[in-house]
């Protein structure tokens, strides 16, 4: 975490958001769209889901006025396998405790709590492919400040019409962050 940033988080998810995964074959005649960085890395043999990450996709996560933060099942992976693929630098990474499966029993999705505590009060943004009403209406409840729970299609991953909500709602509250 940035240390007096003014700026809000984005807690970000990979598996949806950035790497699409949902769609029925018949649904994508050619299968999903795949990209190479130019320099490919060792990265993209051991893992070729990589490959559907859009490079171009780095410099618009750069671009967006606020701290990114890896909020993923990759944890630290992320930094060594997904930022580069991206250009991206290390970010920090959200860790996970051991799932005590109290939250499925209300509905909460299990990263839900811990996003809530790592923000602890700045406003932030989570996009993810998993967020639910559920999800919405408990951190409403429970955040004091700003948050916008954005659900990413992961049939699709992450689009320009996202990326341009996504902008939006944080130059909207860039000032608005302790």
């Amino acid at each position: 975490m940035v240390i007096g940033s003014t700026l809000p988080l984005l807690f970000l998810d990979v598996d949806g958001p950035l790497i699409p995964f949902g769609a029925a074959q018949q649904q994508l005649p050619n299968g999903y769209p795949t990209y190479r960085t130019g320099h490919e890395t060792q990265e993209a043999d051991a893992n070729p889901l990589i490959t559907r990450i859009n490079p171009a996709h780095g410099p618009r996560l750069l671009a967006l006025p606020c701290e990114l933060v890896w909020a993923t099942t990759w944890m630290s992976d992320a930094n060594e396998c997904i930022a580069p693929w991206l250009g991206l630098p290390e970010l920090p990474v959200v860790t996970w405790p051991e799932p005590t499966g109290e939250d499925e029993k209300d509905g909460l999705h299990w990263k839900t709590r811990d996003l809530l505590h790592w923000a602890a009060g700045r406003p932030f943004v989570w996009v993810d492919d998993e967020i639910t009403d559920t999800d919405r209406t408990w951190m409403e409840a429970h955040h004091p400040g700003p948050a916008l729970l954005y659900r990413i299609d992961p049939r699709q991953g992450i689009t320009s019409e996202d990326f341009a909500a996504l902008d939006h709602w944080l130059q909207l509250h860039v000032s608005q962050a302790p």
